[in-house]
């Protein structure tokens, strides 16, 4: 829309300084053409806009033209250019305008702000899930997406793990969380959470629902986060740790013996979990509790022993 891309000329002016009509042009995808309209345009709007001529011209703003974002300290502008997400803006159809918004706000911040985010910018980037996690693709997750924003019911197949797999949801989404690069949709009836990913068939109904005025999104995933690791990891283990090697969750029980070696006891989620777990370590644990974990482990530690003797 031509608004739009007299806003973009106008930002990238305050941005960048002096650009020709070439590069104004290469920015924003038009013809040369199209950029002097745009600039006549903002002229006749009383935008003190001015070009040079010769080689070293091109389009400035008068000096001193300039929107300021006041109240903005320099933690708080590097924050913001840290925090911008890409790809989850991607994901939602939103990489666009995340970027038109960045622009924006960078244009707005005065000189010295905007060094400093552009640093953060250029020294930082986020990219939350682990290396081995796969990708998982969520087709319908634009569709979830507008069904928050506009309190929409959806209808959805969904797959869960319990028997029967295939359920069929009506939900009334109340938002979106992204954990660990996984998107998961909080809706009603509950409410509960939803993975995006897991959602085979999606019909918006076109009927509204009304959002709960006090319902907090954050607080309602901090909860969820607590309840779920409570049911998660309701068993523990007692096991010794060599000197220096730590577990997530474990709670040390003893000082450390004259070897260095500490006891903890760790919750685990159960045998076969932390079977895995554990054998990660290898000769840095002993497990000592419970006995069926215990047996498990020396079964298979002896199994290995076995199958690698055997051979040169």
């Amino acid at each position: 829309m031509k608004s739009s891309r007299l806003v973009s000329i106008l930002l990238l002016l305050q941005t960048r300084g002096r650009m020709t009509a070439a590069q104004l042009a290469g920015e924003l995808e038009v013809s040369v053409r199209t950029v002097y309209r745009d600039v006549e345009a903002l002229s006749a709007a009383g935008v003190p806009l001015y070009g040079d001529a010769g080689h070293a011209g091109g389009y400035r703003l008068l000096a001193g033209y300039r929107t300021r974002l006041t109240g903005l300290t320099r933690d708080e502008a590097e924050a913001l250019f840290l925090a911008g997400a890409p790809g989850p803006a991607a994901d939602l159809g939103l990489g666009p305008v995340l970027a038109a918004a960045q622009l924006k706000v960078r244009a707005a911040l005065p000189p010295e702000l905007r060094t400093h985010a552009d640093r953060v910018s250029g020294r930082f980037h986020l990219d939350a899930p682990g290396w081995y996690a796969d990708t998982e693709e969520s087709p319908y997750l634009p569709a979830v997406a507008e069904a928050v924003w506009n309190s929409r019911v959806l209808r959805v197949r969904y797959r869960r793990w319990a028997e029967p797999t295939d359920v069929d949801r009506r939900l009334e989404p109340y938002g979106l969380v992204l954990k660990a690069g996984r998107w998961y949709v909080v809706a009603a009836p509950g409410p509960r959470t939803f993975r995006v990913d897991q959602i085979l068939q999606l019909t918006n109904s076109g009927d509204e629902f009304t959002r709960p005025d006090n319902f907090d999104l954050a607080a309602y995933w901090t909860a969820y986060q607590r309840d779920f690791h409570d049911r998660l990891y309701r068993e523990e283990a007692l096991v010794r740790l060599a000197p220096g090697v730590t577990l997530a969750r474990a709670v040390q029980t003893e000082p450390a013996d004259d070897d260095g070696w500490t006891r903890a006891t760790v919750p685990i989620e159960s045998i076969d979990h932390a079977q895995a777990e554990f054998l990660r370590l290898g000769t840095a644990i002993e497990v000592l509790a419970p006995p069926e974990l215990r047996k498990r482990i020396a079964r298979i530690v002896s199994e290995l022993a076995g199958r690698y003797g055997d051979r040169p």
